[in-house]
């Protein structure tokens, strides 16, 4: 078989091997996930300062950072490793999650199964300066995300310590995300 030949039929092979695919398990869909886990998302907030909640451009969303509520019924104010212990600072940090997720649905016309992938989250934790498990705060975030979008909900990812955070709250995340047209 000379060259040619040998491309040509590789071509085809190729081709009609492009056609089988192995049978997948039916993904769950965001939503579907979203009320077998017993989640009902927050309205999405609208801009404590001079800022938009989020912006959209091409396949891109940039949810700006999020804060926990005040009045959720657990601690979401003060620093972690001061008035707030680490899970403490976890659960200030799923609620964040929650609203990353109001404003993702928002951004993407009330569907989140438009969400391909999480591509980053940002973290920052207010805490004392000898506090070092930023990581395990801000895993409430990225285990929610991991929740409700499998493994495209997890995502780059940096925890960050400070010293202080607006309103004094324990958790401040933001995050960028990739969606369907």
């Amino acid at each position: 078989m000379n060259r040619r030949h040998f491309v040509g039929a590789l071509g085809a092979i190729t081709s009609a091997l492009s056609f089988v695919r192995p049978a997948k398990a039916a993904a769950t869909s965001a939503e579907a996930r979203l009320r077998e886990l017993g989640i009902v998302l927050p309205e999405a907030p609208g801009p404590a300062a001079v800022y938009v909640p989020f912006r959209t451009t091409g396949s891109l969303v940039f949810i700006a950072g999020q804060v926990p509520p005040m009045d959720a019924g657990v601690p979401t104010v003060g620093k972690v490793g001061a008035e707030l212990t680490a899970e403490q600072g976890y659960a200030a940090a799923r609620l964040v999650g929650l609203r990353i997720l109001a404003q993702l649905r928002k951004a993407c016309d009330g569907d989140l199964d438009r969400v391909v992938q999480a591509l980053q989250i940002r973290g920052f934790v207010n805490c004392t300066a000898d506090f070092t498990a930023q990581p395990s705060v801000i895993n409430g975030v990225s285990d929610l995300m991991r929740e409700v979008f499998g493994d495209a909900g997890l995502a780059a990812r940096a925890a960050l310590g400070t010293n202080a955070l607006p309103m004094n709250v324990a958790v401040e995340v933001e995050s960028i995300f990739e969606i369907r047209h």
